[in-house]
């Protein structure tokens, strides 16, 4: 069983869209009795969730954040009361690790418990285990201030339904400023899984102002989510494992550990080869690294750390 480790604090930036991650052609039917959409049954704010009805999980997350708890037979969901205490502002998807394969791989989770979130279609790593009931409220009020931030300000009342908030006696979310142009353009590509068309719009954005950070740092995500479009976790894995020298082994699996969120496994596995490499492979795994700085942001502090190992062993 997992430790409980909770984080320094939930972050969206760079967030993978897990849309493009979490697939449901394949997915098989749910079981008899389910609720096939994967949403509250009325009266509750505590569901199961499962490959085949994840999307609409991730359609709920734009009115209001899901938390997802990972948990295996002999183990039980322990954060139902805690999430029901936030009346409505949180709702809580329970996940069966071991019988939807897809949802774990997308999440990266290696241990149960595991808990993590969904806020507008993205994931946000939250901990590992399961820690103290004031831990884990410290963390939630965390997710909904990121939420806010993030302009998902629903609720969902006693009967199941998502109401905006304003609609209940509480302040409505300011409106957002608009995206310029080209990141609208490659924010909608995106939610229709048109990378390239993304990953245009924001070169063209950079074209007109190489100063616009937020075209950098959305070009690095969408690169990564190119990447791993319709990838294979487990062959990935298994091809790094059986050539631990290859750069281009190794990167697959860094844009997995980091799409989970894993970001000293994918940064520690990228230094440790760099000294190995000939001058071409380390130039890729040095471009690698920064789109990664750049996914994660500077105010990471394993962002910091990676980038003062990477200094030295380039001089």
């Amino acid at each position: 069983m997992a430790q409980a480790v909770p984080p320094p604090g939930p972050s969206l930036r760079g967030a993978v869209d897990l849309s493009g991650l979490v697939r449901r052609a394949n997915a098989p039917e749910p079981p008899p009795g389910e609720q096939p959409g994967g949403q509250p049954e009325a009266g509750g704010l505590v569901f199961p969730a499962t490959d085949a009805t994840f999307e609409s999980v991730l359609q709920l997350s734009s009115r209001v954040p899901v938390v997802i708890e990972f948990y295996a037979p002999g183990l039980q969901p322990s954060l139902g009361a805690v999430v029901e205490s936030y009346g409505g502002r949180l709702v809580l998807a329970t996940v069966d690790g071991q019988t939807n394969p897809q949802l774990a791989q997308a999440f990266q989770v290696r241990e149960v418990p595991a808990v993590a979130a969904v806020i507008a279609g993205r994931p946000v790593n939250l901990f590992l285990g399961i820690p103290s009931d004031e831990e884990v409220r410290q963390v939630f009020d965390e997710l909904l201030t990121l939420a806010a931030q993030n302009g998902v300000t629903g609720r969902i009342d006693a009967g199941g339904d998502a109401a905006e908030d304003g609609e209940q006696g509480e302040p409505a979310a300011p409106v957002e400023e608009p995206l310029p142009p080209h990141h609208q353009e490659a924010f909608d590509a995106i939610g229709v899984g048109d990378y390239a068309t993304a990953i245009a719009e924001y070169r063209q954005a950079l074209a007109e102002n190489p100063r616009d950070g937020l075209a950098v740092a959305g070009l690095a995500q969408v690169s990564l989510l190119q990447r791993l479009d319709g990838a294979d976790a487990g062959a990935l894995r298994s091809a790094a494992a059986d050539a631990p020298q290859s750069a281009a082994a190794q990167l697959a699996v860094a844009d997995l550990d980091v799409s989970g969120g894993h970001l000293d496994d994918a940064f520690g596995r990228l230094l440790d080869l760099f000294p190995s490499l000939d001058g071409e492979a380390k130039q890729q795994v040095r471009t690698r690294l920064l789109e990664y700085f750049e996914i994660a942001g500077p105010d990471d502090p394993r962002v910091a750390a990676a980038r003062r190992r990477l200094t030295a062993l380039l001089y």
